[in-house]
């Protein structure tokens, strides 16, 4: 997407305006992401890819739960229009604020695990079909999801891992709405609060969001402090919900990340 079609003709005959300018904007790596303002001053995100049309049906579901993301301004095949955000530093307030509004997104059981349509990580796909229990969902929809893809002396393992997921990971946890992709780059600080970006959503344990927000970093203490104490046991089950990521990043970017699946199978004990 070139400075020239940052917006499609139709598009911007919608809008009623030209553009005034546009840049790129990190966070590309699996969508192409722009800055876009407008001749009448109107500023916007733009992601073009082929599943944008399902994120914003994700970012639509959150904030059905006053989960705090960026409002959807327009959609169309494999163009995404976001409200543009600007960041700024964050706070104890805001991430405690934020901390409180996953607890409260996470709050709702949606019934059933996983998502009404598949979705995917760049070339990596994501199975959501539903399953009657947890643990099987994770087993079959997450750690088994291509098990070819994995190196040969981690595919064992981790086959072994799923085979006991119904003993590791509890049978029928709240169904809450998962961010899905909650790493720290996927959250975005602006005026006074934080919001959550590029999801990955489906319904289940909440934990996979903690697991994912703890796996390359820590999060601000005061992030606790909003959204409350894990249930018990959560360390243990900390490591099962970072592999997936972790196996994702490996066919994503490479070997690097071998290293990383080995420690996680190690810590759970396979």
């Amino acid at each position: 997407m070139t400075d020239g079609d940052a917006l499609p003709r139709p598009l911007l005959d919608t809008f009623g305006s030209e553009i005034a300018e546009t840049r790129a904007l990190s966070g590309g790596d699996l969508s192409e992401v722009r800055f876009v303002r407008l001749e009448d001053g109107r500023e916007m995100v733009v992601k073009t890819g082929p599943l944008v049309h399902v994120e914003a049906r994700m970012l639509s579901a959150m904030a059905l739960l006053h989960a705090p993301v960026p409002q959807v301004v327009h959609v169309e095949h494999r163009l995404l229009c976001l409200e543009h955000l600007p960041e700024v530093a964050p706070t104890s307030g805001t991430w405690r604020d934020f901390g409180t509004a996953l607890a409260q997104m996470h709050g709702w059981d949606g019934g059933t695990y996983g998502w009404n349509e598949d979705y995917a990580f760049g070339s990596v796909p994501i199975p959501n079909a539903a399953t009657d229990d947890w643990p099987s969902f994770w087993a079959e929809r997450r750690l088994l999801s291509d098990p070819a893809a994995l190196p040969a002396d981690l595919r064992p393992r981790v086959e072994r891992l799923a085979a006991r997921a119904a003993d590791l990971l509890p049978g029928a946890p709240k169904a809450s709405l998962l961010h899905g992709d909650l790493w720290g780059g996927n959250i975005h600080f602006t005026d006074g609060r934080a919001v959550m970006i590029d999801p990955a959503s489906y319904y289940g344990h909440s934990e996979v969001d903690l697991a994912m927000l703890t796996l390359f970093g820590n999060p601000d203490t005061a992030f606790w402090r909003g959204y409350g104490k894990p249930e018990p046991g959560w360390e243990e089950r900390r490591p099962v919900y970072q592999l997936w990521p972790a196996m994702v990043h490996l066919r994503l970017f490479g070997g690097g990340y071998h290293a990383m699946i080995a420690g996680l199978l190690d810590e759970i004990g396979i």
